[in-house]
């Protein structure tokens, strides 16, 4: 199997051209054979909480069509970052597509103390099976939380994604403690960072791939666009 995670440079509260970046990067994770790509946190919107409210939306708004059509044809499964709405709040969401299937979300379960009054917290975890391999989605700062990696691995989750959007200093302390789960869980970690401006930092992409024994494999530059694919059987990154 073949999972891609995106770094991409958000537009400020562009929903339009942001897509439209997506599905460029989407493409070529097609051309590439992946089989599932994940982008940053909030990253259809930009990570821009004072924003959260007037932009969410829910999971089968029609303006995210086109990302089940793209996954329907590819057959490929796509997660987008964006704030969802529910009756009690805004949750910070990644939105999944999956090809012919219906539209799911998770919800990050753990707010930094700067995102409460602006969020609230998810309360379910979601595990994706592809391709019969179990793979736990995380967003960003609870991804941090040793509960986190703890508890999905207790529901069998093989392999670790983080949609995160983080500056230097986030990504220094990301890249510590997910070499340190990947190698006590013996379970591969893949961070997707976002790059440029986003609230009151710079983001600064670095997005990376740990292998089952905590090794760094691969890694995007903190300055441009891009994916890194990691072949699960090959145990390699392109």
């Amino acid at each position: 199997m073949k999972i891609c995670v995106a770094q991409t440079k958000s537009e400020k509260g562009n929903i339009r051209n942001n897509i439209k970046n997506h599905k460029k990067w989407i493409e070529i994770a097609v051309s590439k054979s992946a089989d599932l790509i994940v982008f940053p946190e909030l990253s259809l919107t930009g990570y821009e909480p004072e924003l959260a409210k007037e932009l969410a939306t829910e999971q089968n708004d029609t303006g995210l069509d086109g990302f089940q059509e793209v996954s329907d044809l590819n057959k490929i499964v796509i997660g987008v970052g964006l704030p969802t709405k529910s009756e009690s709040g805004i949750l910070i969401s990644i939105v999944i597509f999956q090809p012919n299937r219906p539209r799911q979300t998770y919800s990050k379960q753990k707010l930094h103390s700067d995102e409460k009054p602006y969020f609230i917290e998810g309360c379910e975890q979601h595990i994706l099976t592809i391709k019969d391999k179990k793979i736990a989605l995380a967003i960003c700062y609870e991804s941090l939380q040793p509960e986190h990696s703890k508890n999905v691995k207790e529901m069998g989750a093989e392999l670790y994604i983080a949609s995160v959007a983080k500056s230097q200093d986030g990504i220094e302390k990301a890249a510590s403690h997910f070499s340190k789960i990947a190698n006590k869980y013996s379970m591969p970690v893949l961070m997707s960072n976002c790059i440029g401006c986003c609230d009151n930092f710079e983001s600064v992409g670095q997005s990376s791939v740990w292998d089952e024994y905590g090794v760094l494999i691969g890694k995007l530059d903190g300055k441009i666009e891009g994916i890194l694919i990691y072949d699960t059987e090959l145990n390699k990154t392109n």
